[in-house]
């Protein structure tokens, strides 16, 4: 049985295409437990496979009882393990961004009256006006994208409004969608929720608010007053605005638990429930980003770079969200399909499928590739908006079918990866960077490490933590928790410090090797547009 000291105890959660996490903190922002669980392996029934239902054109949701009924999983094996539920003094989370869920009418009454003798999936089960939620990897709504710019003159015009042009993913199109393609379902449903406001609802036995960074992922808030948008709202569905309610930002408190939670797991009623928030918004928390200058670079399946800008610069790329623990300030967000996908293609296709080969290779190679430069695009590309293609290019730019040695493939896609992040980085107002911090699967491999810092010029730290999300959630819910009983504001950075965070220091730029990367940035980007005006 998990026995914990501290009187306090923190809680985040975090519902991710794949799987369900938790984290608790104590008040020394120390993790004192952590699990998770798998939806295709935890939750077969649902027949997902990488927690998602792929479907013809374009089409890929998930359903929102398998969430629930793993939010229900996770409180009944920590029950079997003894663990203090009322020591919890608040919960916070994180769902997978842009996801929407759909409650039908009557819906909020079933909220407010759950019996604690009926599990989440019996109460829920008929309460969804659409019964599957589209998510993120959904991009079956082009057209609503181009509906949506066009009514207010434009990409850049959207971008400048609400942090990004139109995206196939964001909930507004996909709103859009449903409300042109069935009707019926629109106009049976009171209120449209993320997945993070949903979960935060179903805890708190009432509809919470949509927070002002997890919102900003929809293209229909304006970033700068952090409120819906009215020409957005009305070129989407009509009514919206009542479906969607209004946003908050992400300190604060949603409301206390549900005494179906207490009855049923033992949680304190005084127990609060803060804002939820995307994803990204809390790894931001998790890895401790609380100061411009600050940047995170995760390897993953798909690569992702953010930071923190006081000012926001939206442009057609890239991402501008409402920082989550700061809402005066801003968080930049670079998304890449082709991450260690494209990486793990290469090493298989020229390096057996060892790393260890694909290291020898890179460390083989000179840096700048003795000017050979390559595009790696096995899918489709978000940035730059780009078809699947690969495309090699050799010192004197002329276009070459391959490369002449396999260490040129290696250290092209390595080179052009951080290059690309180079790129769109200063685009977005992330000019220079004082340090970086790199998570996920990649960031085990110091020769790709040493790439990234040499590129950039700075320092490349490791965070120690692989769910930041969910531990940002935690993090959260203390920030929350003290704001709350302060009634004041206060820093982030003052509760989560510097200290607590233990990153390691795992690679230093070379100077020599950085200038001749910002030399090399010249002629990558003229490439680039090349490849960009072909594709298009």
């Amino acid at each position: 049985s998990l026995h914990i000291k501290m009187s306090k105890l923190f809680l985040g959660l975090d519902c991710s295409t794949q799987g369900f996490k938790c984290s608790v903190v104590d008040e020394a922002c120390v993790l004192v437990h952590s699990s998770s669980l798998n939806f295709d392996v935890d939750l077969p029934h649902y027949g997902t496979s990488g927690g998602v239902h792929a479907k013809d054109g374009g089409r890929v949701t998930a359903p929102p009882t398998m969430w629930i009924e793993a939010l229900q999983m996770m409180f009944d094996r920590l029950k079997a393990q003894s663990f203090p539920f009322s020591k919890i003094s608040a919960i916070c989370g994180s769902g997978q961004q842009h996801g929407s869920v759909y409650m039908k009418t009557g819906a909020g009454l079933v909220l407010q009256n759950m019996d604690p003798a009926k599990s989440l999936k019996e109460l829920f089960m008929a309460q969804f006006a659409y019964p599957d939620s589209p998510i993120w990897q959904d991009y079956s709504t082009s057209a609503q994208c181009r509906a949506l710019e066009e009514s207010v003159g434009g990409p850049l015009e959207l971008a400048k409004r609400t942090g990004s042009r139109a995206y196939e993913r964001f909930t507004g199109n996909q709103i859009a969608k449903i409300y042109q393609d069935d009707r019926k379902s629109y106009d049976n449903c009171e209120r449209i929720c993320l997945v993070s406001s949903f979960l935060a609802s179903v805890l708190s036995g009432a509809y919470v608010s949509i927070d002002s960074s997890d919102g900003s992922g929809m293209n229909l808030m304006d970033i700068m007053t952090r409120v819906w948008d009215d020409q957005l709202l009305e070129s989407t569905a009509p009514e919206l605005r009542n479906r969607l309610g209004p946003v908050k930002d992400a300190h604060q408190i949603g409301g206390r638990i549900s005494s179906y939670f207490v009855e049923k797991y033992g949680f304190s009623s005084d127990c609060l429930i803060g804002l939820w928030s995307g994803d990204n918004p809390n790894s931001v928390a998790g890895l401790g980003l609380s100061r411009p200058g600050d940047v995170a670079v995760s390897l993953g399946t798909s690569d992702t770079l953010f930071g923190l800008l006081s000012t926001p610069h939206p442009g057609l790329d890239g991402h501008i969200f409402v920082n989550p623990v700061d809402s005066d300030g801003y968080m930049a967000l670079l998304c890449y399909k082709n991450g260690s996908i494209a990486r793990e293609h290469v090493r298989n296709q020229v390096a057996s499928g060892s790393w260890v080969q694909f290291n020898q290779l890179l460390s083989e190679s000179p840096v700048g590739n003795d000017g050979n430069i390559l595009f790696y695009f096995l899918q489709p590309e978000i940035t730059p908006s780009v078809s699947a293609g690969i495309h090699r290019y050799n010192e004197s730019d002329q276009r070459v079918e391959r490369f002449n040695e396999s260490k040129y493939e290696v250290r092209g896609i390595v080179e052009s990866q951080f290059l690309s992040m180079r790129h769109y980085m200063e685009n977005i107002g992330l000019t220079q960077p004082v340090r970086i911090l790199a998570t996920g699967g990649a960031s085990a491999n110091v020769s790709i490490l040493q790439v990234l810092a040499d590129v950039f010029g700075v320092s490349v730290y490791t965070a120690p933590v692989t769910d930041s999300a969910s531990l940002g959630a935690a993090y959260r819910a203390y920030h929350s928790f003290v704001i709350h009983e302060k009634g004041a504001f206060v820093p982030f950075s003052s509760l989560v410090t510097e200290d607590r965070l233990s990153f390691e220091l795992r690679a230093t730029p070379i100077e020599q090797h950085h200038g001749v990367y910002s030399d090399l940035l010249k002629r990558y980007q003229n490439l680039l547009a090349t490849v960009i005006s072909e594709s298009r």
